[in-house]
């Protein structure tokens, strides 16, 4: 494949220039060769590590976690052991998130049950639940 340049690059991955910018800014991506006239140019291996990287971000991995997965990715001294560790990390993370939002969308629905819509927002239950949540979560159990 030929080289490419920033634009070609952001429209064969489905992301703004700005965020190619800001990957290589970041270190996720390598400074790329530059022309005569400072225009960048990359190849189909930085395709495919964009490509990677917002993968990894679809599936819950924030930026620093992704450049620790594409160090592991080429260093010959590690494991898959080391990649599978991260990954059931953040799969913890994950359940732990799905119980914090089922705690919020208990609460939530504790306290839109209690308001019926009608009247002034000055006594909705919901905007006085939201002050005093602490009494209503104790109030539910």
């Amino acid at each position: 494949m030929d080289k490419l340049t920033i634009g070609k690059l952001a429209k064969l991955t489905g992301v703004n220039i700005e965020t190619i910018r800001y990957y290589e800014r970041r270190g996720l991506m390598p400074e790329p060769p530059r022309t005569a006239s400072g225009y960048r140019l990359y190849s189909s291996d930085d395709i495919a590590r964009i490509r990677f990287i917002r993968q990894a971000q679809d599936l819950g991995f924030t930026l620093n976690e992704i450049s620790e997965l594409l160090s592991l990715r080429v260093d010959p001294n590690m494991s898959c052991a080391e990649v599978k560790a991260r990954t059931r990390q953040k799969i913890a993370e994950i359940d732990a998130k799905i119980g914090a939002l089922k705690e919020m969308k208990k609460a939530l629905s504790f306290l839109e049950q209690r308001c019926s819509g009608i009247g002034p927002t000055s006594h909705c239950p919901i905007l006085e639940g939201i002050s005093k949540l602490e009494e209503v979560k104790e109030n539910e159990q």
